[in-house]
């Protein structure tokens, strides 16, 4: 196993290191984000968003703020934002936001990988035409034309794992990118169901108060006729 892994390498040239670095990074990349969606998305998850749309939809406050605290889910964590400061569009919007950066992490690295590896194998390709034709305007008679094969094995094997590379990058990054887009639609769904449900004012409790600061502390005026 390891002797035919070192002859690949060996085949297609100085690329090939890039392009294992690149797998490698792919791989651990797709895994942990695969278990991030798993954290999001799982049926864990869904079950608890269909409970708090569900408690949501009575208008039911404190049952939606208990389930939102039970769970650490990307619809929880927005709840808890809705709940706590009003639903707001700006609060919506923040929130929103916040989550977007942590569904995008690692995304633009594996847009990286998709685009840079089949470069590189293209660059291997190159390389290896470039040596087999080195080989043959070399103006001696060739004995051994597995010479020539060598720079032609270079460029088939580079191009072929640059686009192996290339293809382990891309059915994660399109089915990671699938699950935001089904994420961002619910959490719109939420939004619009705790704004016609709650209202986009905070809760009393965590209203400001309306009295104005500095008529607090005036004294009230003394009634007519007191000594």
């Amino acid at each position: 196993m390891t002797e035919q892994f070192t002859s690949i390498m060996h085949k297609g040239g100085p690329v090939m290191w890039p392009l294992l670095v690149l797998s490698l990074i792919s791989v651990t990349l797709s895994f942990e984000r695969a278990l991030y969606w798993v954290r999001q998305n799982g049926p864990a998850a869904k079950r608890g968003f269909v409970s708090l749309m569900d408690s949501m939809r009575r208008g039911d406050r404190t049952r939606s703020a208990a389930l939102a605290d039970t769970s650490d889910s990307v619809y929880a964590r927005v709840a808890r934002a809705l709940l706590a400061d009003g639903a707001s569009d700006a609060v919506a919007v923040g929130a929103v936001e916040t989550e977007r950066i942590r569904m995008d992490r690692f995304m633009a690295t594996l847009s990286t990988i998709i685009t840079a590896a089949p470069m590189l194998g293209i660059l291997g390709t190159v390389t290896g035409i470039i040596t087999s034709f080195d080989l043959l305007s070399g103006g001696q008679a060739l004995v051994d034309p597995r010479a020539v094969s060598g720079g032609i094995s270079e460029a088939l094997v580079a191009t072929a794992s640059g686009l192996v590379v290339a293809l382990l990058a891309l059915f994660p990054y399109m089915g990671f990118g699938a699950l935001r887009e089904n994420t961002l639609g619910r959490l719109e769904t939420m939004i619009a169901v705790a704004q016609l449900s709650f209202g986009t004012e905070p809760p009393a409790s965590r209203a400001k108060p309306s009295v104005d600061p500095s008529r607090a502390t005036e004294r009230p005026p003394a009634e007519v006729g007191a000594p």
